[in-house]
């Protein structure tokens, strides 16, 4: 009985091991092909023209943004800061290292 197991397992790698051996020609075979007409249609190139599409759309972006951060720097900077909290006061106090009493 454990023979024939055996035999049942070492069929089973042998047909894995086949199927992996042509699937793996297969496949490069696909890739070649594949391979081939990629670089025939230019799709392993970097597309210039979206490339610098889209560098000069970002270009006029940057322009944009400089140029509205330019124009709202706030004249009063005192009055956009913050007011003091008094639960970060609480926080801060237990914070602190404690003093030794005698």
């Amino acid at each position: 009985m454990f023979r024939l197991i055996q035999v049942i397992r070492n069929l089973f790698i042998r047909i894995e091991g086949f199927l992996t051996y042509q699937l793996r020609k297969l496949f490069g075979f696909l890739n070649l092909i594949f391979g081939f007409l990629g670089k025939l249609f230019g799709f392993t190139q970097e597309s210039q023209y979206f490339l610098e599409d889209q560098a000069q759309n970002i270009k006029q972006v940057d322009k944009q943004q400089a140029e509205a951060s330019t124009a709202q720097t706030p004249s009063d900077p005192a009055a956009t800061r913050r007011r003091p909290d008094a639960k970060m006061d609480y926080y801060l106090k237990l914070a602190q290292p404690k003093k030794a009493s005698k």
